[in-house]
Formats: C-alpha cells, sequence, structure tokens
C-alpha cells in the first residue's frame, strides 16, 4: 500500500476520489447535523479537492524544492505524504469528532486550518507574480469555506476556543516550516562535511 500511495504518487488521486465519496454524504450530513457541523465536515472533502490540485503529478514538492530548496530536496515524498494525513485528514477528523461529541466550537480548527494554509498561496503568487500548485482552490474553495466555517461556527465561541483553533492552524503550518528549515541545513551540513575516505593533499 505504501509503494502505491506514495511511491508510485497515487495518494492525490485516491483524495480526489475520498473528496468526490466524501461530499455525496453532504445532503444526509446537512439534514442530521446542522448547518454548524456540517461546515465543519466539509473542510475536509474542501481540503481534498485542494491536495489534488496542490500534489497530481507530485508538483507542490517540486515547487518547493525548486524555489525554497534552491535545488535541494527541502521535501520528501515521504514527509510530504505525512504532512498532509497527519496534518490535515487527522487533525480534520479530530475536530470533527470533538464538535460533535463536545460543542461545535471544538471544529475552528478546521477553518483556521483551511484560511491559514490559503493564504501562503495567495502571498506567493503575488510576490512571484506566478501561479503555484494549488493557488486555485486556495482562493475559490479554501479561503471562502474556511471563511464561513470560522464565522459562522465562531459566532457563539468564545474568544478561547478562536484561539485554540487558530494556534492548532498556524502549529500544523509552522511544523512544516521548521522541518523544512532543518532538513536544509542538514543537507547544507552534509555537503560541507568532507568524506572521511576523501584524500588529502600536502
Amino acid at each position: 500500500m505504501w509503494n502505491w500511495l506514495v511511491r508510485d504518487w497515487q495518494w492525490p488521486s485516491a483524495t480526489l476520489f475520498a473528496a468526490v465519496f466524501l461530499t455525496a454524504f453532504l445532503p444526509l450530513v446537512a439534514l442530521s447535523a446542522g448547518l454548524l457541523l456540517t461546515l465543519i465536515y466539509v473542510q475536509l472533502p474542501v481540503y481534498m479537492l485542494h491536495q489534488f490540485e496542490e500534489h497530481r503529478g507530485d508538483r507542490f514538492r517540486l515547487y518547493i524544492n525548486r524555489t525554497i530548496g534552491h535545488g535541494k530536496e527541502a521535501l520528501t515524498p515521504a514527509a510530504t505524504f505525512w504532512i498532509n494525513s497527519l496534518g490535515v485528514w487527522l487533525v480534520d477528523l479530530l475536530a470533527l469528532y470533538l464538535a460533535w461529541l463536545i460543542h461545535p466550537a471544538a471544529g475552528l480548527a478546521t477553518g483556521y486550518l483551511a484560511v491559514v494554509n490559503a493564504v501562503p498561496h495567495i502571498g506567493m503568487a503575488i510576490r512571484n507574480r506566478q501561479y503555484n500548485p494549488g493557488l486555485t482552490t486556495a482562493v475559490t474553495l479554501l479561503l471562502p469555506i474556511g471563511l464561513w466555517c470560522v464565522i459562522a461556527v465562531g459566532s457563539s465561541a468564545s474568544w478561547q476556543a478562536h484561539l485554540v483553533g487558530l494556534a492548532v492552524a498556524i502549529g500544523v503550518h509552522v511544523a512544516i516550516v521548521v522541518y523544512v528549515a532543518k532538513r536544509l541545513i542538514r543537507l547544507k551540513d552534509q555537503r560541507a562535511t568532507p568524506s572521511i575516505m576523501t584524500p588529502t593533499r600536502g
């Protein structure tokens, strides 16, 4: 399964299939769970559609390695998969269950996660004046639907709930930045350290 998902890079296509399947449940969720839980639920298939645009053909990883890594492998295939599965699917799933079991405000992290992810895509596009993988769905799906979730769910939530939701979203993205920075430093150190097998002169 790992080879099929990551080595053959089939997980973006599998994500698209899952997004369409989850979206088909929307009418049932809306009728049985109400607007707030529906807005929390829909963040996952929306994010999956974004992931398909972003990662099909391994475009985003190669884009980051080219623009931020300057040719170095800042993001590996395995890291990219785990970031998207644990940092998005798992976070959204846990937030949905907490919103259902405890209070809808517990699902604010899903909306904030979408919004916080959209901002760098838009910022990169403005700064570089060019398309980056994931930009279209970031503008048309993540930002508006994420904001709708934050506004609707957050209207009856405390500022502490907003702070926790925002902290989770920012924390996920900070963890990615830290990982990339540490990996680039490690790669630089490896290149700077001479091999013990390298003959010396003099």
